[in-house]
């Protein structure tokens, strides 16, 4: 953890989907003050297989879930929120319109990482990149 997942309705180039990535992980140590080496992404391509319903004709649509640590106020999330749609909509070009950011909060024993020494603690407000 962090695990950030990406769902698209389109195929991208490995190119694109590599820098999504990057940018994605800079994106989340930035703003959760969180070691970059933690983060983990997946770029879910479902072709022609997401869309998002309206009251008239459903259209093609991305949706982001961040698998995190709790302890996180709700302004540092909208915070990261911003920052992984503006990246989205630019790398990946799409609307601001087809992009949505979900959240799901777990302590951090709930969490293993045998290179970074096992279970992670729970998310402190005094870490700072580490």
């Amino acid at each position: 953890m962090p695990y950030l997942q990406i769902d698209v309705h389109r195929k991208y180039p490995a190119a694109v989907k590599q820098q999504l990535a990057q940018r994605f992980g800079a994106i989340y140590s930035q703003h959760m003050q969180a070691n970059v080496r933690r983060i983990s992404v997946a770029i879910r391509e479902l072709e022609d297989g997401l869309w998002r319903c309206t009251d008239h004709e459903p259209y093609a649509a991305a949706l982001i879930m961040c698998d995190i640590r709790k302890g996180r106020p709700p302004e540092q999330r909208a915070g990261l929120a911003a920052a992984l749609v503006e990246a989205t909509t630019q790398l990946l070009e799409l609307r601001i319109d087809q992009v949505n950011v979900e959240f799901t909060q777990h302590s951090g024993d709930e969490m293993y990482h045998p290179l970074l020494g096992g279970l992670s603690d729970d998310w402190q407000a005094s870490e700072a990149g580490g």
